[in-house]
């Protein structure tokens, strides 16, 4: 056996230890490991991964045709869509990317906009409780008995069944919203479910994110992973390929990124508590703890850690203000401004604008990460935006916004704008994504049909 394979078949190919602490650092893929062990080089893992939009969305900045609508009468709410003027018919259409969609440029080939979709709203709940809680649920409204939600488990966790078995977690629930509010319940600030009532709880904390994924024990959480493991990695770096060792810095350098922004969040925190500050989330920068959360699911799809994340950028209906970092001139309460559109229009829009760029930026992260076969870690995956309101000021349930991005592995079409008919379950989109995951399944909740115009 040659030098070269003895030193790789020393070290586990997903993952290398620190002794010093007991980190593991989890390795993206590298063509090395399949050359030097013989081994044929197997088809990339599918992923799924979902990134929610709290409150709705400005629809006259987001849904083409729809700039000039007077307020609050949108044309959502009928889910007519008329571009230039003219009424537009069901079926697949040019992608036009509207100011909101914009920052999704780069990437408009690896992408699709998805107009016409609803949802059924139970009634029995607030119109917010319903909308993250049970965007993703696997039963029909009124299907679950005597429940106020017609909430079963999640899609997320239904693909995980048959693409997690592999995977040290089969999925990842993250959400952006570290600060408490007493007057919600459970359901405005979850979108993971086991099952009816059983929540499976986001993880907000990105240092417990961090420790979490990497498995740093508890007398090395003051040090860094890239610190402990330095010795290990340049030795392993050493003996891969020019190609691999190029892959092997971006994902050290991801990793050392996450790190400075959680000692800068880490830090930030520590001095609002020294200087008592009441409503430290008035103050905390929403736009680098977003960046960072999203950072944290990329690196554990890329790693293999799992194979399924969602991430919150917010809670539905939350009261407090928060602050967007050179975006907003002040803490504002997202909720709030939805219910006062005309005052706050030019806020709204821009806070749009910035949760699709952060949604653009990790496209752009995993379109350059290279994986088996010529392929990207976004080819591999089936990402998708979206709200479970169509506009955060009329409450509608139907016309959500949508944007489809990715591969799901060679399955899916994008590049284009698809209109659905009036009445086009939401759970419609939820089968073609399973069926695009080799996940054989005929029906997914009050689906009616498969969403063929994404379909490879």
């Amino acid at each position: 056996m040659s030098r070269q394979k003895k030193t790789l078949r020393s070290v586990s190919r997903r993952s290398f230890l620190a002794c010093a602490g007991g980190a593991t650092l989890s390795l993206p893929w590298l063509e090395s490991y399949a050359s030097a062990l013989g081994e044929e080089t197997k088809p990339p893992a599918k992923r799924l991964a979902f990134f929610y939009l709290p409150n709705g969305i400005t629809r006259r900045g987001f849904f083409p045709g729809e700039s000039d609508r007077a307020l609050p009468k949108f044309a959502g709410q009928n889910n007519v869509w008329r571009f230039d003027g003219k009424t537009v018919p069901p079926g697949s259409h040019p992608l036009v990317l509207t100011p909101t969609l914009a920052p999704l440029h780069k990437m408009r080939q690896k992408v699709s906009l998805i107009t016409g979709m609803d949802r059924v709203f139970q009634h029995g709940t607030d119109s917010h409780a319903q909308c993250a809680s049970c965007f993703l649920t696997s039963v029909a409204p009124y299907e679950v008995k005597n429940s106020a939600y017609p909430l079963a488990r999640t899609l997320d966790h239904v693909a995980a069944d048959s693409i997690g078995k592999s995977t040290p977690y089969s999925t990842l629930e993250l959400s952006c919203n570290d600060h408490k509010n007493n007057i919600e319940s459970i359901y405005f600030d979850n979108m993971s479910w086991y099952g009816t009532g059983h929540v499976a709880p986001s993880m907000r904390n990105p240092r417990k994110i961090y420790d979490r994924l990497f498995g740093t024990q508890a007398n090395a959480r003051s040090r860094d992973i890239t610190d402990l493991a330095l010795g290990s990695a340049r030795q392993l770096q050493k003996r891969l390929g020019t190609a691999d060792r190029r892959k092997f810095d971006e994902y050290f350098d991801a990793v050392r990124t996450i790190e400075t922004r959680m000692d800068r969040i880490d830090q930030m925190k520590s001095e609002l508590a020294d200087n008592n500050i009441k409503r430290p989330a008035e103050h905390l920068p929403r736009n680098e703890y977003i960046h960072l959360m999203g950072d944290l699911m990329v690196t554990a799809l890329q790693s293999g850690l799992t194979n399924v994340g969602t991430l919150m950028v917010g809670p539905e209906r939350w009261t407090t203000a928060t602050n967007w970092e050179g975006i907003l001139d002040k803490p504002y309460s997202h909720h709030g401004m939805t219910h006062a559109i005309q005052h706050h229009m030019e806020h709204l829009l821009k806070l749009d604008r910035f949760h699709v760029s952060a949604f653009a930026r990790l496209l752009e992260r995993m379109d350059s990460i290279e994986e088996a076969n010529g392929t990207t870690l976004l080819d591999n995956t089936i990402f998708t935006l979206g709200a479970g309101m169509g506009d955060g000021t009329t409450h509608q349930y139907n016309d959500l916004p949508l944007v489809v991005a990715g591969g799901g592995g060679g399955t899916l079409k994008l590049g284009q704008h698809v209109h659905c008919k009036r009445g086009t379950p939401l759970a419609n989109l939820w089968l073609t994504q399973l069926q695009a995951l080799g996940i054989e399944r005929k029906k997914y909740a009050d689906s009616t049909a498969t969403v063929a115009e994404i379909l490879a």
